[in-house]
């Protein structure tokens, strides 16, 4: 019998997912306290569909939203492995920023092409939102878009908006829509933080959630089209299997991918919705380093800052005064001082009152402190309230008690969509 190359593509991909299936992974990195997973194995929203054989596109065009980040637990990206299978009719990818292949740094995307390893045409959706890409979509010729992307679990994060915005194009464009879903790295325990106030709404928060929202991407989608969506679009969900709400990544055995080139570890990740407020200041927020949102600093700190930090007493993590020259983003090529944050208890600690408390440390330790001349902090904190509060001399606690009231509310609401306990 001769097979053509997807036929024998798809035999082998079955072969590997049956084998995926049986499996027992162990954590790629052990945790001082926390037991390695045993006999429990996490299978992602695509793992799910594929041991299903793909029903849910049976007879499908289908078009896929995605980054470097959809992979398998072996690392071939999903694209590559549908491709090949004659059970997907795949047609056609969309990249969101950063590109499908994730080329281009923050701030820019791949443009309309044809990716050289499929044939596929990719299309563009980066800063696209409404007719403008539901029209992208029925170009496209696809009537079934499927979304796939490891989330990190802060608001300010473009990619959950990249989803929203897809589900909002695919409903005007009469679109199915089909969510695959991955971990929250930072867990799914809680949500933190304030909510956006709507007047803020921009690219990195178009609706009213937590500052770490506390939920995997399926979750999302569910809160989006029934809270958020003028009207609901039709929506499907592949959840996972083995994920518990209290997992950090390393639980979930799966192999890190940036989803960014700026978040190259999933500790990166734990720390990034606390500490990306410092993109709101004149203090460098690690760009440009091998330990992005985890070294923060500027010209003319010393190790006063570090000091103010530890005195807060937060939870969880240690800051340590550290030197440092970025290669690239503000302060390029010249060193400057501040701190490195250790977080030594990932169960205790809370990066947002963290990113709070080291935005009131710096600006006491520091004269030169000054926000973004734009008040880019109001878009990602959602309101005006933490920059005036700590412009008026506020503490930590004072802050974090600004948004006690609202996150309840989102808190509450929040309740009826999640997936896992």
């Amino acid at each position: 019998m001769k097979l053509s190359r997807r036929s024998l593509l798809a035999t082998t991909t079955a072969a590997l997912s049956a084998t995926a299936a049986t499996a027992t992974t162990v954590p790629a990195h052990a945790v001082p306290g926390r037991a390695p997973a045993a006999g429990r194995r996490l299978r992602t929203g695509f793992e799910q569909l594929a041991a299903d054989g793909y029903a849910l596109l049976d007879g499908r065009r289908v078009g896929v939203v995605t980054n470097p980040t959809g992979i398998t637990r072996d690392v071939r990206h999903i694209v590559d492995v549908m491709h090949a299978d004659d059970r997907v009719d795949l047609t056609a990818v969309f990249g969101p920023e950063h590109g499908f292949r994730g080329t281009a740094q923050a701030g820019g995307s791949e443009g309309r092409h044809d990716d050289p390893a499929t044939g596929l045409p990719v299309y563009d959706t980066y800063l696209k939102s409404g007719r403008p890409l539901a029209d992208v979509f029925t170009a496209s010729g696809v009537d079934t878009v499927v979304f796939d992307i490891q989330d990190v679990g802060a608001r300010f994060y473009t990619y959950i908006w990249t989803l929203y915005d897809c589900m909002e194009a695919a409903r005007l464009a009469g679109k199915r829509f089909v969510v695959l879903d991955r971990p929250n790295p930072m867990t799914g325990r809680a949500a933190l933080g304030p909510v956006l106030h709507p007047e803020f709404a921009t690219f990195v928060g178009r609706q009213p959630i937590a500052q770490a929202h506390g939920m995997t991407v399926a979750e999302l989608a569910r809160l989006f089209n029934a809270e958020f969506l003028a009207d609901p679009v039709r929506l499907e969900t592949v959840r996972m299997s083995g994920w518990r709400r209290s997992d950090f990544y390393d639980a979930s055995g799966l192999p890190w991918v940036p989803p960014s080139p700026n978040m190259p570890t999933p500790e990166t990740a734990l720390v990034y919705a606390g500490t990306c407020l410092f993109e709101g200041t004149n203090l460098s927020e690690g760009r440009g380093t091998t330990r992005p949102f985890e070294l923060l600093g500027a010209e003319g700190i010393d190790g006063r800052w570090a000091a103010e930090a530890n005195g807060l007493g937060l939870a969880g993590v240690r800051f340590r005064e550290a030197y440092f020259a970025p290669t690239f983003s503000k302060f390029q090529g010249r060193t400057v001082g501040g701190v490195q944050l250790h977080v030594h208890d990932r169960d205790a600690f809370d990066p947002v009152r963290t990113g709070v408390g080291l935005l009131v440390t710096a600006k006491r330790a520091w004269s030169g402190f000054a926000w973004r001349p734009d008040h880019w902090i109001d878009k990602l904190t959602g309101s005006t309230r933490v920059r005036t509060m700590i412009d008026a001399g506020a503490d930590t606690d004072e802050v974090v008690a600004g948004w006690r009231d609202e996150l309840a509310a989102f808190r509450r609401m929040r309740r009826e969509y999640l997936l896992y306990r």
